[in-house]
């Protein structure tokens, strides 16, 4: 669950990872089982059994009771009661860094974004439409005859640009040429870019009704500081290996002295990392609220040419910018005044390479994959081409595909029901918000203002986005590409100075995830993840609220989580708190924080419980409210017994098992530096500060999983 700013881990991205077995057979707590765990005992349920003729209204029960390992307690592992047989029989596909629920569903959605796109390829769909457009994006980039034919031939004019480089006023507007808006600054995992600078375009933070340009860290190719900065031997070895790596691209591009070269673009990498913010700083946001005026940039920080930088960028008439990690854009720029012009024209060269390397020749892509593949996530093996060619498609022309998928995907009574759940659970919020104990009737008043503002995006959006300015040439794979960057890029730097769309999607129907803009106070729930285990129409409400409720509890949470409880019901960075109830949120807060900072998912590396604490908040108070909603669903009336599980029992089966994923370590590693969601393991243990679920299971002290309920962290 995401939004844009805080997002769930999406099988397209990085999902979570890990492949050692021996985590996978830890339980959800900082501490190992020391001895085997004990038969579960599941007490029999207390709502009276469902007559036969009943359980057809239910249709399927939805949970994969067969991956259940019941022979594990659910109060000493939760996680492996619903997921342990699966995860013994599971094994992760060689092409992917972890595989789970998502991962699945994603894949389902790519085999059948290929079919929409492959017909598309064959149709004869007039010039210049968009479903040509898509067909000819894909095909270009599925023909290796000719993307083999040409070689380097389409990356020629960008380094021969960079070789024509002599002063720093060129160096600048090299770099600003390659500024794009691909960064997101709430959502950790995003921030770092290869490009020096990250430009996002969205609202104000001090006026959400108009957009700002915020510029943000840049310059890594490695996905954070740490893995330049920390000594220790899994970090030394990927940086000699991302050392080789850069040699080895340059080498295959015909470029002179390699080695050298290698080395020191990645000592300007490693300064640049100095200077990074750490992921805790990044995500907070009031430190990085720090509006500049364009005239003070080049006094503020000094040693890049703003002027070439942000003329070539095409913002030479924005006359403001928001600036996120302020030492580190001073920093950044120090080094383009200070370091040598060639070693900066060596790491254009790389970088132009690096990302064009999905487009080139044969041995680009597989010396690419080899350590972005291998050494960085632990993947064993390539992702099969056409695999590859709908995420180029996608990222070329989402919606349009988006479009295609909704017709055929999504039928409206899955929209009908899905609308239904959210508006139990907001119910749910609110009647939680009035019982709330230790807030006061101010700060609920605001909050039920907020939460009377919020939007909610189901499926699809309800206008498309229009690709008739996005050249596509049939044939030219690279060009394609680099022209459906340009036509992004351009679309943002159109919003400046112009009212703010609040109707906009930031994410494409066919993309298993979901989201919340607190900037925004808007939720969307893309049609792809509106499928099994998440969500069935035809399936046991109790699983579906458990599933999907749990995930859009979960986004409407965040709407309320340290980050977005600093937003009021307009999307301001604005404190709507009382003192006394801020004090409160705040040391719940720190309590969930130091909770899961206790886990250690390897034996070196802990979760951040600083850096996961919105994604954890919006965790436990989404299941709990996705729970209450469940309970309004039923109308009064009693829920029945299925397969000898009571209705709440089944919700958080339902629950449990869309959290099923199994990870390789290093993307473990990865997310655990990086990412702002805890891996799923400990996201499924959740539960354990839920008093339903002690309820629900038997959960008893001297189980690993007990909190006695003093301990049990109650934030909404």
């Amino acid at each position: 669950m995401t939004s844009r700013n805080r997002r769930i881990p999406s099988a397209t991205r990085v999902v979570l990872t890990a492949s050692a077995s021996a985590l996978l057979a830890a339980c959800a707590t900082s501490a190992p089982m020391d001895k085997p765990a004990e038969p579960a005992q599941v007490k029999p349920a207390a709502e009276a059994p469902a007559a036969p003729s009943a359980r057809p209204t239910y249709g399927s029960f939805g949970v994969d009771t067969a991956g259940m390992d019941t022979s594990v307690a659910p109060g000493d592992s939760f996680f492996r009661f619903v997921n342990g047989t699966w995860l013994e029989k599971t094994e992760i596909p060689a092409d992917r860094s972890s595989y789970g629920m998502f991962t699945k569903l994603a894949e389902e959605a790519s085999r059948r974004t290929r079919e929409l796109i492959e017909n598309a390829a064959s149709a004869n769909a007039p010039e210049g439409s968009e479903v040509r457009k898509l067909g000819d994006v894909f095909a270009s980039f599925m023909d290796e005859a000719a993307i083999e034919a040409k070689g380097l031939a389409p990356l020629k004019p960008e380094l021969d640009r960079i070789v024509a480089i002599n002063t720093r006023k060129e160096l600048a507007a090299a770099l600003g040429e390659t500024l794009r808006t691909d960064v997101d600054a709430l959502n950790t995992g995003d921030v770092t870019t290869s490009r020096l600078f990250g430009l996002w375009v969205t609202e104000d933070l001090n006026e959400p009704s108009r957009y700002a340009a915020y510029l943000l860290q840049g310059g890594l190719g490695l996905p954070d500081r740490d893995y330049y900065l920390v000594d220790n031997a899994r970090f030394t070895e990927v940086r000699q290996k991302y050392q080789q790596h850069i040699a080895a691209m340059l080498t295959l591009a015909g470029i002179p002295d390699a080695e050298a070269k290698a080395k020191r673009i990645f000592e300007l990498e490693r300064n640049i990392a100095r200077v990074h913010w750490t992921q805790v700083d990044t995500q907070d946001v009031t430190k990085v609220n720090n509006p500049w005026p364009r005239n003070e940039l080049a006094k503020r920080a000094p040693g890049l040419d703003w002027e070439a930088y942000l003329g070539a960028a095409g913002l030479g008439q924005q006359r403001e910018f928001i600036i996120w990690q302020p030492s580190a854009l001073t920093g950044i720029s120090k080094l383009v005044g200070s370091e040598p012009v060639q070693t900066w024209k060596d790491y254009l060269t790389f970088h132009t390479i690096a990302r064009a390397a999905p487009f080139l020749p044969k041995a680009f892509v597989d010396e690419s994959f080899a350590f972005h593949g291998r050494v960085l996530s632990g993947t064993k093996q390539q992702r099969e081409r056409w695999k590859r060619g709908v995420d180029v498609t996608g990222e070329a022309m989402g919606e349009a595909i988006g479009k295609l998928y909704v017709e055929k995907y999504f039928p409206p009574e899955a929209k009908a029901e899905a609308d239904k759940m959210v508006r139990n659970i907001v119910a749910a919020l609110g009647q939680r918000i009035d019982t709330l104990a230790w807030m006061s009737p101010e700060t609920k008043a605001r909050a039920k203002e907020k939460l009377g503002t919020l939007q909610v995006g189901i499926g699809h959006p309800e206008k498309w986005r229009d690709y008739s300015g996005l050249e596509v040439v049939r044939g030219d794979a690279y060009g394609n590409a680099q022209r459906a960057w340009r036509f992004e890029y351009q679309r943002n730097l159109n919003k400046l100075g112009k009212p703010v769309d609040r109707s906009e999607w930031f994410m494409v129907p066919q993309l298993v995830n979901a989201l919340n803009s607190p900037q925004q106070n808007s939720i969307i729930f893309p049609a792809a993840i509106l499928q099994p285990p998440f969500f069935d129409p035809n399936a046991d409400p109790a699983v579906n609220y458990g599933g999907i409720g749990s995930v859009i509890g979960h986004e409407i949470v965040h709407s309320f989580d340290d980050v977005g409880a600093q937003f009021d019901a307009r999307g301001k960075l604005a404190n709507w708190w009382t003192k006394e109830d801020a004090e409160k949120f705040k040391a719940a807060g720190q309590e969930l924080a130091a909770q899961y900072s206790a886990y250690r998912p390897l034996p070196d590396l802990a979760i951040n419980g600083e850096l996961t604490l919105g994604e954890n908040i919006a965790d436990i108070a989404g299941v709990a409210i996705a729970l209450d909603g469940y309970r309004l669903s039923l109308g009064g009336k009693p829920a029945p017994v299925l397969d000898n599980f009571s209705g709440e029992q089944r919700f958080f089966l339902g629950f449990g098992q869309v959290w099923r994923n199994k990870y390789r370590e290093p993307t473990l590693r990865r997310i655990l530096l990086t990412d702002g969601h805890s891996p799923s393991e400990y996201r499924a243990s959740t539960v354990r500060n839920i008093d339903a679920w002690y309820q629900a299971f038997g959960a008893a002290p001297g189980q690993t999983l007990y909190l006695a309920p003093e301990q049990r962290v109650r934030i909404w």
